[in-house]
C-alpha cells in the first residue's frame, strides 16, 4: 500500500469518526480499525492523536483558506474605493466553501460537524492550532464584516456573527437531512449551492436587523440583567 493511500485511509476514516463521535470519544484504534492499518502507521504519520486532529482539519481548511484569500483580493479589486456589501463578503465566504473540491457527497457536512465540535468540546490544543495557521483569512473576513456592518455596536456585532456561525453550522452540517425532508415533503430536490444561495441573505438579513434587544413582555420572569 503506497503511503499517500495510507495516510488517505487513516484521514478518511478519523474525519468521519470525530464528526459521529467527537474527538475524546474516539479512539486510535477505532481510526486503525476502520481504516484498516496498524497503530504504528498513525504513529509514523502523524505522531498523535492530537496531530491526526490537526491533520484532518488542515486538510479542508488549506486549500480552503487559499480559495477564500483570492476571492477576498477579487471582490476588494472589484469594489475599489468602497468596502465590500455584506452581501458581498458573505458570499464570497460561501462560495469559497462550497466549491472546494470534495472527496464525497457528505465532505462539506461533515467537515462543517467538525468544526462545530471544536468550539463545542474542550479542545484547546485544536483551537490554538486554528489560529496560528488559519487565523489571517479568518481576520480579513472579520475586518471585511465589521466594514460592512458600520451601524453596529461591537457587542452586537459580536453576538451576531456568533449566531451567524451557529446557523450556518447547523444548516450545512445536516444539508443532508434537510434535503432528504424537503424531498419527502414537497418532492423538490435540492443542491448544497441552492442551500447556500438562500442561507446568504438570511445570514445578511440577520446582520442588518434593528439594532434592538427584544423587550420581554410585561409579566415575563424573564429579566436583562
Amino acid at each position: 500500500m503506497a503511503q499517500s493511500d495510507t495516510v488517505d485511509r487513516i484521514l478518511d476514516a478519523a474525519e468521519e469518526l470525530f464528526a459521529e463521535r467527537g474527538f475524546s470519544e474516539t479512539s486510535l484504534r477505532m481510526i486503525t480499525s476502520k481504516a484498516k492499518v496498524n497503530l504504528a502507521a498513525v504513529n509514523y504519520h502523524f505522531g498523535s492523536k492530537n496531530a491526526l486532529i490537526h491533520a484532518v482539519f488542515a486538510r479542508f481548511l488549506t486549500p480552503f483558506s487559499a480559495t477564500l484569500e483570492k476571492a477576498f483580493d477579487e471582490l476588494e479589486e472589484s469594489c475599489g474605493d468602497q468596502p465590500p456589501t455584506l452581501n458581498q463578503t458573505l458570499w464570497a465566504l460561501t462560495e469559497s466553501a462550497v466549491r472546494m473540491p470534495q472527496r464525497n457527497e457528505k465532505g462539506i457536512s461533515i467537515f462543517m460537524r467538525l468544526l462545530g465540535l471544536a468550539y463545542t468540546q474542550s479542545q484547546g490544543h485544536l483551537r490554538k492550532f486554528l489560529e496560528q495557521e488559519y487565523g489571517d483569512p479568518f481576520s480579513r473576513f472579520m475586518r471585511l464584516l465589521k466594514a460592512a456592518t458600520p451601524q453596529l455596536s461591537a457587542v452586537d456585532r459580536y453576538w451576531r456573527i456568533q449566531f451567524m456561525l451557529g446557523a450556518t453550522a447547523f444548516t450545512m452540517s445536516s444539508s443532508d437531512a434537510l434535503r432528504d425532508i424537503l424531498q419527502n415533503k414537497t418532492g423538490v430536490e435540492t443542491s448544497v449551492q441552492e442551500i447556500a444561495m438562500r442561507l446568504v441573505p438570511f445570514l445578511a438579513a440577520g446582520m442588518q436587523a434593528e439594532d434592538t434587544m427584544l423587550v420581554p413582555p410585561k409579566g415575563s420572569k424573564v429579566s436583562v440583567a
